[in-house]
C-alpha cells in the first residue's frame, strides 16, 4: 500500500512526520517556500514554491499526482483543496478541516455557533477602530491574535487602552499569508492550559492521548509535559469537545485541540489537523505510539487499537539567539548526551533569528512531571547554537 504523500511545510514537525511514513514504506515529496528545510532533508524529493500562490500549488499538485496532501503549516492556498478533493487525491484530514482551521475566524465559529463548545468571548476586526470596538466588546485585559499565523506570532495582551494600538501593529506583522484580520477575545482566568492530541480513524474510534500541558512565552511554546496532573471531569468535559469538533470538521489524522482550564472546566481555544508543536514530549516515548507515527497510521487508514501512555516524560525548547545565514553550530552536544533519560533532537534548519526553534531537548522517567520539566530545561540550556 504504497503511497504517494505530498507535505506542504517541511519544518520540524514535518520532518518527523516524513520519518513516521518512510518506516512505514511511503513515498513524500516535501514541499516549502525555501529549500534546505528540515523535512526536505528526509524526503524523497522536494519542491520549492510560494503555497500562497493557487498556480503554483496546482501546478506542483499536477505534476506528482499525489495519493495525498498533508498540510503541515497555515500559509497555503487551503480553497484549492476542495477541488483536490474532487480530483479524488484525499487531502488530510480533510478539505473542510484543512480550510477551516487554517482560519481562526472558521474555526472559532464552527465550535462556537454550530458545535456549541464553550469558548471565550471574541470579536473580528479588520481595522484598528474595529479592534477598539471588539475591545469595548470584550473588557480589558484580552488577547488580539491574527486570523492567520502559527506558533504565536503576532499575538499580544491589551492590559490597558494604550496597548491596542500596539496590539494591532503587532499582528499586522505577525499575520501569515494576505488575511489582515484579527479575533480578539475575553480573558480567561485559566488554571492552566492543555493540548488534547485527539486522533480520528477511518474505520475506528476516536483516541485521546494523555493530556499536555505546556508553557507559553512571545504565543510560543517554551516547555511541554506529558501527562498534565488534571481534573477528569474537566478532561472527559475536554474530550467531549474535542470529539465535537473534529467530527464537524471530518476526516483521518491527528488534532492538536487546545484548552484553557478553570475552576468551572473547558474552555475551547484553538485546533491544529495535523501534529502539534507541544506534542514533541512524545519524542521521549511517553506513548506506544508518537504524535507522528499516530498521524501517519491514522492518515493511511491503519487501525490504532489505542494510545498508552507508556511513562512521564517533558521536553524544553532551544532557541537561536541572533540571525545569521550561516549553517548552525551546535556546541554542548557531549554535556548533554551524558544526562541520563534525557535526548534530544536538532531539526535541521539552515538559518537562524532571534527565537526561532533550532532543537527540543526531552526527558522522560517516573518522576513527576515538574521534576522532568526543569531537567529537560538544563539540557536545553547546556545546548548552544553558534
Amino acid at each position: 500500500m504504497r503511497k504517494k504523500i505530498l507535505l506542504l511545510g517541511s519544518g520540524e514537525l514535518g520532518k518527523e512526520f516524513v520519518i513516521a511514513c518512510q518506516r512505514l514504506g511511503q513515498y513524500v515529496i516535501a514541499v516549502d517556500s525555501y529549500a534546505g528545510a528540515p523535512a526536505m532533508q528526509v524526503a524523497h524529493e522536494f519542491e520549492v514554491i510560494n503555497m500562497l500562490d493557487g498556480a503554483e500549488l496546482d501546478h506542483i499538485v499536477a505534476k506528482h499526482q499525489p495519493d495525498l496532501i498533508v498540510p503541515e503549516i497555515e500559509a497555503i492556498r487551503t480553497e484549492r483543496f476542495y477541488d483536490y478533493e474532487k480530483q479524488g487525491i484525499q487531502v488530510v484530514p480533510s478539505a473542510k478541516a484543512a480550510n477551516f482551521t487554517m482560519n481562526r475566524k472558521a474555526i472559532r465559529d464552527l465550535a462556537a455557533i454550530e458545535v456549541g463548545v464553550r469558548t471565550a468571548t471574541y470579536r473580528y476586526a479588520t481595522s484598528l477602530d474595529e479592534l477598539k470596538a471588539g475591545v469595548a466588546e470584550t473588557g480589558i485585559p484580552c488577547v488580539v491574535k491574527p486570523l492567520m499565523s502559527s506558533s504565536g506570532k503576532g499575538q499580544s495582551v491589551i492590559k490597558t487602552e494604550a496597548d491596542i494600538e500596539k496590539a494591532w501593529n503587532y499582528a499586522m506583522e505577525g499575520s501569515r499569508g494576505d488575511l489582515k484580520e484579527v479575533i480578539v477575545e475575553g480573558f480567561i482566568d485559566f488554571n492552566y492550559e492543555i493540548t488534547l492530541l485527539t486522533v480520528t480513524q477511518k474505520d475506528g474510534p476516536t483516541l485521546f492521548c494523555s493530556p499536555i500541558g505546556h508553557r507559553q512565552e512571545r504565543g510560543d511554546y517554551q516547555e511541554s509535559w506529558q501527562p498534565m496532573p488534571m481534573n477528569s471531569e474537566h478532561l472527559k468535559e475536554a474530550q467531549e469537545m474535542a470529539e465535537k469538533v473534529t467530527h464537524a470538521l471530518g476526516g483521518a489524522g491527528i488534532w492538536g485541540v487546545e484548552f484553557f482550564i478553570t475552576k468551572e472546566g473547558a474552555y475551547f481555544s484553538e485546533l491544529s489537523p495535523r501534529p502539534h508543536d507541544t506534542g514533541m514530549v512524545t519524542l521521549a516515548g511517553t506513548q506506544n505510539f508518537s504524535e507522528f507515527e499516530l498521524h501517519a497510521r491514522a492518515v493511511l487508514g491503519l487501525p490504532i487499537p489505542e494510545v498508552k501512555l507508556l511513562r512521564n516524560g517533558a521536553s524544553a525548547v532551544i532557541l537561536a539567539d541572533k540571525e545569521s545565514n550561516d549553517t548552525p553550530v551546535f556546541s554542548g552536544l557531549n554535556e548533554a548526551a551524558a544526562v541520563p533519560n534525557s535526548d534530544f533532537k536538532i531539526f535541521g534548519k539552515p538559518t537562524t533569528r532571534p527565537y526561532r526553534r533550532m532543537a527540543v531537548a526531552l526527558t522522560y522517567g517516573s518522576e513527576n512531571v515538574t521534576e522532568l520539566v526543569e531537567k529537560a530545561k538544563i539540557v536545553a540550556r547546556i545546548i548552544k547554537v553558534n
